[in-house]
């Protein structure tokens, strides 16, 4: 019997070390050549070995970008998984365990607990009706690297779990899932939002990168460390967040463009090199992969708590632009679009990501991995540069040392035009002047935000970073009879001025975010003078699922 949907949702669940995300890797690129969208997110425990980690992967007809509470198919592989998603399971969710299954006597036959990943595969494979076809390459590219022996037990364990589901279904037990679906996705690719970032910081030119790894910002410096090679990046591993910041500066000053990846605690430590940045007026490019803090927090679990860190951090006044992707899209063209704002602005320029969005796995447009979307902004010097004049949109020309006959003098203390130091209470003026005026031009060229809705709307409903297609969904699955819109933030400073025409619009503003104090509903309150009616929030660690979101947006607008 086949089961008609277009939205199936299925856990994997299990200890650390059981092959899970082999498993999401697989199935999501078997059922997307299929035609199916593929969505993933992430939760894992912060330990090598053991603990509960859990993967959810949305099957569906249409495109879905968002966490679901709903579990339709449960892969148990380890005993405690069932308790710990206890909350989430319900009558209408197929289970696949020990009981089930009898997965262990499985792998006393296979040989060992190490093809229990690839059971479950099998498993996943047969409920969706895949044929040994269609899935055996994909085995065979997975697998077959490890030698001719190697594969045959793989793919001996894939059609064991095939043949349990087969046999369950035969009796009546479970039921198969049928998605009908005609998409064509040959132009598309399955990537993770840390995979996007990293390509978005080779489109943008990136050719050295270092840092001192935390998770979860740690993948991006790999992904960039992997590709060293074959872009022509330069990658560095730095004993801490304080050489990884001043190394970053150095390698601009010297006409690199670098990045730099972190988390909140690494962040804390580079505050003083952001200041260094602010008064050298050299560009930087930093991610952080935000987690829950403060200190150590939830170091494997999400937040969107470190807005007022980025915006705040470091001594004095100085311009920053902000970023923070929704999309997977999105994510490669903002983070591309960084390196070219810090090069024109020559200031620091901030990407936040939580473990949430880095994490996520779905599809998007193909990358062209050798395309640049780079502008330069570095000058021939002359004998009478000057690296700090006074211009009137406050960006001073910036040479390279050797590039011209002038001299590229920086400082970090106060400073006059030609770079040397000074007390003069006049330039101190003039330069500070000249640094803050590039606000205004970095805020002529913000990013513009998404608005999505009925344009004669009472209710605005606001998101920034990675709750853009949870919101989206949550507004659809409301179902709500009130003129609804959303507006999503991809830059969040500075904010682009038509943000406060679309605030003065609104009968009811309500902004969505991952912490406690509602760090964007208090930015936006401060720069555009109105004040945010409701704040959505949730700080557990978790990301949004559809259905509490939709449920808080309906207790809200029933106020």
């Amino acid at each position: 019997m086949n089961y008609f949907s277009s939205d199936v949702s299925v856990v994997i669940a299990g200890a650390a070390g059981q092959g899970i995300k082999t498993i999401e890797k697989i199935l999501s690129i078997i059922l997307k050549d299929k035609g199916l969208y593929i969505f993933s997110t992430s939760e894992y425990m912060s330990r090598v070995r053991g603990g509960i980690n859990s993967t959810e992967i949305r099957i569906s007809a249409t495109e879905k970008e968002s966490f679901v509470d709903r579990i339709d198919i449960l892969i148990a592989l380890d005993e405690q998984a069932i308790l710990h998603l206890k909350n989430r399971i319900t009558d209408n969710t197929i289970i696949f365990d020990e009981k089930t299954v009898a997965f262990s006597n499985i792998l006393k036959m296979l040989g060992g607990k190490i093809y229990l990943n690839n059971v479950a595969l099998g498993l996943m494979l047969s409920l969706f009706n895949v044929e040994k076809s269609f899935y055996q390459k994909q085995l065979e590219k997975q697998f077959g690297k490890k030698g001719e022996e190697v594969l045959k037990k793989n793919i001996l364990a894939v059609e064991k779990g095939y043949e349990v589901t087969k046999s369950l279904i035969a009796a009546n037990k479970i039921k198969t899932f049928s998605i009908i679906a005609n998409n064509d996705f040959s132009h598309q690719t399955l990537m993770t939002g840390t995979e996007a970032i990293g390509a978005g910081a080779i489109a943008g030119g990136c050719n050295f990168a270092c840092a001192y790894p935390m998770s979860p910002s740690t993948g991006v410096f790999t992904y960039l460390a992997q590709r060293g090679h074959t872009q022509h990046i330069k990658v560095e591993q730095v004993e801490d967040e304080i050489a990884a910041v001043n190394m970053a500066l150095g390698a601009w000053y010297a006409g690199a463009r670098a990045m730099t990846t972190t988390s909140g605690g690494g962040f804390a430590l580079m505050t003083e090199g952001i200041s260094l940045a602010g008064m050298l007026e050299t560009p930087v490019v930093i991610m952080i992969g935000e987690r829950p803090g403060p200190a150590t927090g939830l170091p494997t679990r999400t937040e969107q708590g470190d807005l007022n860190l980025a915006l705040y951090a470091g001594h004095g006044e100085f311009p920053r632009a902000i970023f923070a992707p929704g999309t997977l899209k999105e994510a490669y063209e903002v983070t591309a679009h960084a390196f070219n704002v810090a090069d024109k602005f020559q200031v620091p320029v901030i990407i936040l990501a939580d473990q949430n969005f880095l994490d996520a796995y779905g599809l998007t447009d193909e990358i062209d991995p050798n395309k640049r979307m780079t502008e330069s902004h570095i000058v021939k010097t002359d004998k009478n540069y000057k690296r700090y004049a006074l211009t009137n949109n406050g960006i001073s020309p910036r040479g390279i040392p050797g590039f011209g006959e002038g001299i590229v003098r920086v400082d970090s203390d106060e400073h006059t035009e030609e770079g040397l130091i000074t007390e003069s209470a006049e330039v101190r003026v003039a330069m500070q002047n000249k640094r803050m005026k590039k606000l205004e031009g970095m805020t002529a060229e913000a990013l513009e935000p998404i608005f999505i809705g009925e344009k004669d709307y009472d209710y605005l409903l606001i998101d920034w970073g990675s709750n853009f297609g949870v919101l989206k969904e949550a507004i659809q699955n409301a179902a709500l009879k009130e003129k609804v819109a959303m507006l999503h933030f991809a830059q969040v400073y500075p904010l682009h001025p038509k943000t406060k025409n679309y605030l003065e619009k609104a009968k009811k503003v309500m902004v969505i975010e991952n912490n406690f104090e509602g760090q964007f509903a208090r930015l936006l309150e401060r720069e555009f003078k109105r004040p945010m009616d409701e704040c959505i929030l949730q700080y557990n660690g978790s990301p949004f699922s559809v259905e509490k979101l939709a449920k808080s947006i309906l207790d809200v607008i029933s106020m």
